[in-house]
């Protein structure tokens, strides 16, 4: 039975190459643009130029986002957020933009989980992105919180360890929970021999 070999480094880039076109020829056809940080996500909507803020139907909820104008129907989007955002940091404005010639209603959603990143603005988006192709901006671990950057270092070194074949922070907790079980039940029965044994 043969087994079809790995791609080649040059075979791999050609095909990333043409699944972003592919994502950013299909991200294109939506009637709204979108960009993220593992933070928040920021929604850019085009409207015509003679629209007011009150003119704009907006509808920001944990779970659900809705932009449209009034009297228009469908809206432009609708449907249940990837993922929850935090309300109270969320908000949409009406931008002028192209020099007056133009306005788009600008979403700014702010995550409620830090550490994902999102496929889509809207779970009934025609078109998802690929996430394991994301590059994230350049940080420094001092620019996060504190219980965050203890979960990214955790994550780090857990990373780190696997890639040495090495035990993970969880896996390194366990065996030393095993350990002490063990020590203490050779202290309760000290008539049992086990210097052959081994922990793995």
């Amino acid at each position: 039975m043969s087994h079809p070999s790995s791609p080649t480094p040059s075979e791999r880039s050609r095909a990333d190459a043409a699944a972003r076109a592919k994502q950013a020829e299909e991200q294109s056809r939506l009637p709204y643009k979108w960009t993220q940080t593992i933070r928040d996500v920021d929604v850019l909507v085009p409207v015509p130029p003679h629209l007011r803020g009150r003119d704009i139907d907006a509808s920001i909820t944990k779970t659900h986002l809705r932009i449209g104008i009034k009297g228009q129907s469908p809206p432009i989007i609708d449907g249940s957020l990837t993922h929850p955002v935090l309300v109270d940091e969320s908000a949409w404005t009406l931008e002028t933009v192209g020099d007056g010639k133009g306005k788009e209603v600008n979403v700014h959603l702010d995550k409620s989980n830090k550490m994902e990143w999102w496929d889509a603005v809207v779970r009934n988006a025609e078109y998802k992105i690929d996430t394991s192709k994301i590059v994230p901006e350049d940080s420094k671990l001092g620019d996060l919180d504190g219980e965050t950057r203890g979960m990214v270092e955790k994550m780090m070194y857990d990373q780190r360890q696997k890639e040495m074949g090495k035990p993970t922070s969880e896996e390194q907790s366990k065996m030393e929970m095993l350990k002490g079980k063990l020590q203490k039940f050779q202290a309760q029965h000290p008539e049992m021999d086990f210097s052959n044994a081994k922990m793995s």
